[in-house]
């Protein structure tokens, strides 16, 4: 993987390639850099129009352009453009039908959003609903208490937590709603407000969001079932029961319950403890719960520096709502900022067929599923333009792949350590996974420097869904430059990628 742009003289396996495919010649024409696309990008639906498309593109010698060839340095431009990124740029944009029930979707989803920092003395701000807006987050928390003059405000109640007013929140929530996402809001109100300030709250949602805000049930076809994601309306969560119409929060008290009493249009909420305890001793249960209804997990109360748990073990059994601190990055926000890249960006994933199919039992928990592994072939060639380490040295750096899937699909290698060389460090080194899961796995690549015989710190990351790559050249091919494939169903491999 790699970084910005290098001075070309320090690209050696870039320059090689593009040697090897002019053939002799110092220009690449566009049929030499068609066969590029066919034999190692894996493009299989490339034709010389396209290859003529990526010249005029990144070719900026004017002699080249009109000779419709490409140039080392317009191939390296190339190279390193999102035309190469390994995240499929086909699901940029939003591919997947919108018209599902919204508990067939992993929904992105804030904990705390008001919050800038820690839980206990953090500062609360109208920037921290933007950010996570802007991050095409679907599901905010809006914390309410009762404010002076009658005012409702926001803030993590009985701490130290700056306070911001109710008012102010719905009018930020109403201009950045739909910048990112066309697709619903849902607002998640804890209502710690007396009934007098409850009516003022009411008030201001309808009086800010106007249209915008969700105040009678949809049109849907299929009786029983919540709306699909397909209407740009903000809905509202647990509080002033007069305006809510869908995802209102109940107590959860067993499965059993919840199939024999609980409303489609509810949901539950529990913290991560006790989501935890369930999934690992019913998963299957858990699974088939979340076919029908929503169910929200937050961070535990314990959590008083804002941190965060891991979303995938709660993606696993098809929870749609897991919240986590937007605030706190790391491995969780990560994972989160992958996952819901995909789609478009949106907010909304629709869930892999597994935990939608009322055919069989998927318990995530079993390590045996039924299922022929897939297998993933990745070759981490190399980097540019590391930054240096805090000493002022160049990074001793090294690339760990983490697979973030089921338990028994979940795990890292390491490439070797590249010592004092923080402008062109060469892994080049092949990693070889066996997924059952596929479906639900995310893949991390992560740069760290070795800082010591057993410790490393982060350098940089880069996150996906395992159904976002896109494919490199077969491991069946001798040449490997840019990447392989391996065997299976789902033959998977990485072209260059920034």
């Amino acid at each position: 993987m790699q970084t910005k742009q290098a001075p070309s003289s320090r690209r050696a396996e870039i320059q090689h390639l593009h040697q090897s495919y002019a053939s002799g010649q110092t220009v690449l024409p566009a049929s030499a850099l068609l066969r590029f696309l066919h034999q190692k990008q894996m493009e299989l639906t490339a034709n010389e129009e396209t290859a003529e498309s990526l010249i005029d593109r990144y070719e900026i010698e004017e002699t080249a352009r009109e000779s419709r060839s490409m140039t080392f340095e317009g191939f390296l431009r190339f190279m390193e453009s999102k035309d190469c990124c390994v995240f499929d740029q086909a699901h940029t944009s939003v591919y997947q039908p919108m018209d599902q029930p919204l508990n067939n979707y992993f929904i992105s989803s804030s904990h705390n959003t008001y919050l800038t920092g820690d839980q206990i003395v953090g500062k609360s701000h109208l920037d921290a609903y933007v950010c996570a807006l802007r991050k095409g987050c679907r599901c905010l928390e809006i914390d309410c208490w009762d404010g002076p003059d009658v005012e409702p405000i926001v803030y993590h109640g009985y701490t130290l937590t700056t306070k911001i007013l109710f008012k102010d929140v719905i009018t930020t929530v109403e201009q950045h709603a739909f910048e990112v996402s066309a697709y619903p809001v849902i607002l998640s109100l804890e209502n710690h407000c007396s009934p007098e300030q409850q009516e003022v709250m009411a008030k201001y949602l309808i009086s800010i969001l106007g249209e915008k805000l969700l105040r009678t049930p949809l049109d849907h076809p299929t009786t029983g079932d919540l709306p699909g994601p397909n209407k740009k309306k903000v809905a509202v969560a647990e509080a002033l029961s007069d305006l809510v119409i869908y995802t209102r929060s109940v107590k959860f008290h067993s499965f059993s319950h919840s199939k024999d009493n609980q409303n489609y249009c509810e949901n539950t909420s529990m913290a991560e403890k006790k989501a935890r305890k369930l999934a690992k001793a019913s998963g299957a249960d858990f699974v088939h719960h979340n076919q029908k209804f929503l169910s929200r997990i937050y961070p535990a109360g314990s959590r008083t520096s804002s941190s965060n748990y891991n979303p995938q073990e709660f993606w696993n059994v098809g929870s749609q709502l897991v919240a986590l601190n937007f605030q706190s990055l790391g491995l969780s926000m990560d994972l989160n900022d992958g996952r819901f890249q995909d789609n478009g960006g949106c907010g909304y994933v629709l869930k892999p067929w597994l935990l939608m199919s009322s055919e069989r039992s998927f318990d995530p928990s079993c390590s045996q599923h039924g299922l022929k592994p897939t297998n993933l072939l990745l070759k981490v060639i190399s980097g540019s333009n590391l930054p240096i380490s805090r000493s002022g040295k160049a990074l001793d750096s090294f690339v760990r792949v983490e697979i973030h899937g089921i338990a028994s699909d979940s795990r890292r290698k390491n490439t070797h350590t590249v010592k004092n060389n923080s402008l062109s460090p060469c892994w080049d080194t092949d990693m070889n996974f066996n997924i059952s899961v596929p479906e639900l796995c995310l893949i991390r690549f992560c740069v760290r420097e070795q800082t010591g015989l057993l410790s490393s710190e982060f350098v940089g990351q880069y996150s996906l869904p395992f159904t976002s790559l896109k494919k490199g050249e077969p491991q069946r091919q001798k040449e490997q430059q840019m990447g392989g494939g391996g065997g299976g169903d789902d033959d998977k491999g990485l072209n260059y990628t920034r």
